[in-house]
């Protein structure tokens, strides 16, 4: 951790910016333990900000106030940023300066402090996850050993795509029994998998380096003990990673990826399935069949349950579209729905026809409508 004498000096220091952000990814690497991709991402988003400052000759941390965030907010937006990003910017900066705030000397944290308090990125339209269905799933996971991924070499299944299929058998129960993101699944080691008991575990470490200990069903056991006694076919003899590639390291993110597109290829309805999509799949599943949201938290390892109340959505979006299957006063005839259709489009003819009607006062009528 920097002493406050460094970063005094820092302060007035031409490139103290630049210097002062190095310092701050060493606090992120060497006291809060960070993950590498975490570092990775902080780093990206505040060299983006400090070149940004630099085309402008600012390059002091005296000379960052809350307009010019304001304004190269504003930059990001109109260059066409999604709004998601612009907020994970904007984090990254504030955290940046609750950092040289904290540590700064005669400097106190304090909101008057920190230039990227009260500053927003643009509201962000809410995209509800995209899941499977249980029988997507089930024919899924069901068909996952019936036709194993042909080699690049070979129109036969050979004995490797055979055992290709058997590990990524396991991977998408695995996914899909325990709700794991794509880095916790990648980062699993041999030794986090616990079969002896007589309900089976797995040790999980998610964001922030925290450990969750989950739950394994027995198709996602099967499916692991039959990867199991392949495994040493394919691994190098000192890899402790549970999936492996065919070099026998462990395998990469990308190729996860890349191994889960080929699992749906032979499926008829062709989705592009990815590792969220399964996570997403196990999430509304247990909420819509156990109605926990807390026990549904605690599973997907969020840390705040505003982050898990998305699934509710999902929920209420199924049981809305049941209710309107089902219930007689719910259903509409083709004719009330062509008739509805009518009404609306006499209305907009006759705003467009008005000529009493301003053009202004139409232009309002239209941004009430959107």
């Amino acid at each position: 951790m920097p002493d406050n004498s460094s970063i005094s000096v820092l302060s007035s220091d031409k490139d103290s910016l630049n210097k002062a952000g190095a310092l701050f990814i060493d606090y992120l690497t060497s006291v809060r333990r960070l993950s590498l991709h975490t570092i990775v991402a902080y780093k990206a988003d505040l060299n983006h900000f400090y070149r940004h400052c630099e085309s402008s000759d600012r390059q002091t941390l005296s000379s960052i106030d809350s307009e010019w965030i304001r304004q190269y907010t504003a930059k990001l937006h109109r260059q066409g940023l999604a709004p998601k990003s612009i907020q994970r910017k904007l984090s990254s900066i504030r955290s940046f300066f609750n950092f040289t705030n904290q540590y700064m000397e005669g400097h106190a944290l304090s909101v008057d402090h920190n230039p990227a308090d009260g500053i927003r990125a643009p509201k962000a339209n809410k995209k509800l996850p995209v899941t499977m269905d249980v029988d997507q799933v089930k024919g899924l996971l069901d068909n996952a050993l019936i036709r194993p991924a042909q080699s690049a070499t070979s129109k036969t299944a050979s004995e490797t795509d055979s055992k290709l299929s058997i590990r990524d058998k396991a991977i998408m129960e695995t996914f899909y029994a325990a709700g794991l993101r794509l880095a916790e699944l990648a980062s699993l080691n041999i030794h986090d998998i616990d079969l002896s008991q007589a309900q089976s575990l797995i040790t999980v470490t998610g964001k922030g380096n925290k450990q969750r200990i989950l739950p394994l069903g027995q198709a996602a056991i099967s499916a692991i003990q039959h990867w199991l006694t392949e495994r040493p076919t394919m691994a190098t003899a000192d890899e402790p990673a549970l999936f492996v590639s065919t070099r026998g390291t462990r395998l990469s993110h990308r190729a996860i990826q890349q191994r889960l597109k080929v699992a749906t290829q032979h499926l008829e309805y062709q989705q592009n399935l990815h590792p969220h999509m399964l996570r997403h799949s196990f999430a509304s599943h247990m909420l819509e069949s156990s109605g926990d949201l807390r026990a549904v938290q605690e599973l997907l390892g969020h840390a705040n349950l505003s982050t898990t109340q998305i699934y509710t959505h999902l929920d209420f979006q199924h049981l809305a579209s049941v209710y309107d299957d089902a219930h007689p006063k719910a259903q509409r005839t083709a004719e009330q729905i062509h008739a509805d259709n009518e009404v609306r489009e006499a209305a907009s003819q006759n705003n467009n026809d008005d000529p009493n009607k301003s053009d202004n006062a139409k232009k309002s009528d239209n941004d009430h409508a959107h």
